[in-house]
């Protein structure tokens, strides 16, 4: 009897061993799925607001094409938080409690996003951090173009123009919103540039959450107090520069020169019109599609490699393109280009668009 004991005891472990083995090499399913494969894994697409339209036209469709390109059965659970960072942190919570396996999130409030990555990093799912960085915290990755690179850019590309063409004056620089980090690197950027330019900094202005409505009603404060001194105004985004540039019409007053930065539809138009001196081309696709491609890696268990790191996350960082009238036509839009040539030229800006050669 007890011999027998023994035998089945062995058999017991002998069946455990062979349990375990088939356990360690079955593919590992993503954290936080609950078991299933990483080829039917759910991935949250958390985008900040609609002030700024390439969220909802351009960030969103392309991250969901991608995404379905790498992994066919995948879902992507999209939300925009509309500029409030309460609901997107609920939307995040939501996102969990639908079982994602990793969340993408392009903060509203980067300070208020700690908290978003602490609780998904505490039950196992990784977070990408898109366009905005979270510097309280260190995500799992971060995907952007560099932001304090755009900063220097446009004000670099402004202040070369203003010297060429001899203007006198100083400058306005309108920021971004202040509760996003990414806007802290455009204004540092900006600075950069234009404190040791030779141009006087009359005025600035943080933007509550990119509206352009209240860059423009700033703006319109600083024209009735500088009237007349305003030699360019260097605007952090295209939404800030286009309520800049609305602020100088309905004043009646001569529109100086005004950067942006997204290339958004509405700012090639103004540009092309010579309403607008430039703006950043950072092909949307280019982030959307590494943030899909990280976003599987951490799906099917893997983690990628930053080329650098930015507030300790390892990070991918890309480098824009300054687009103004002279090379529209050439890095913007056109075949092949970010923007199509007939949704850029329409009746009100054929004229224009010849003289840039776009027809």
């Amino acid at each position: 009897m007890k011999q027998r004991s023994v035998r089945s005891f062995a058999a017991v472990l002998s069946a455990m061993a062979v349990t375990v083995s088939a356990a360690a090499c079955t593919t590992k399913a993503p954290t936080g799925s609950g078991g299933r494969s990483s080829e039917d894994a759910k991935i949250a697409f958390l985008m900040p607001d609609i002030a700024s339209t390439r969220y909802e036209l351009y960030d969103a469709p392309l991250f969901k094409a991608k995404v379905k390109d790498l992994c066919g059965g995948c879902e992507v659970l999209y939300q925009n938080a509309g500029g409030d960072a309460a609901k997107q942190q609920q939307q995040a919570d939501s996102a969990l409690a639908q079982g994602a396996d990793v969340i993408v999130i392009d903060p509203v409030d980067s300070a208020a996003a700690a908290g978003t990555v602490r609780t998904a990093q505490g039950r196992g799912v990784p977070v990408i951090a898109y366009d905005r960085p979270i510097p309280a915290v260190e995500a799992d990755y971060y995907v952007s173009f560099d932001n304090e690179k755009i900063g220097s850019m446009i004000g670099a590309s402004l202040v070369e123009h203003l010297r060429a063409t001899s203007a006198e004056g100083g400058l306005l620089q309108v920021n971004g919103s202040p509760t996003d980090a990414a806007a802290g690197l455009i204004k540092k950027g900006v600075h950069s540039a234009v404190d040791s330019s030779g141009f006087d900094l009359l005025a600035e202005y943080d933007t509550p959450a990119w509206e352009p409505g209240k860059a423009q009603s700033w703006v319109s404060g600083q024209i009735a107090k500088f009237r007349g001194r305003i030699a360019g105004v260097v605007a952090a985004n295209d939404g800030t520069g286009g309520g800049s540039i609305a602020a100088f019409k309905a004043a009646g007053a001569a529109v100086p020169p005004v950067t942006g930065n997204d290339a958004e539809l509405a700012a090639a138009q103004r540009i092309i019109k010579g309403d607008q001196y430039n703006t950043i081309s950072k092909p949307i696709k280019t982030v959307a599609e590494a943030a899909a491609d990280a976003a599987y890696a951490f799906a099917r268990g893997e983690k990628p490699r930053g080329e650098t790191e930015l507030f300790g996350t390892p990070a991918q960082l890309f480098t824009p393109t300054v687009v103004t009238r002279e090379n529209i036509a050439e890095v913007l839009v056109g075949d092949g280009k970010p923007l199509k040539t007939a949704e850029v030229c329409t009746r009100t800006y054929a004229a224009a668009c010849a003289e840039v050669g776009l027809a």
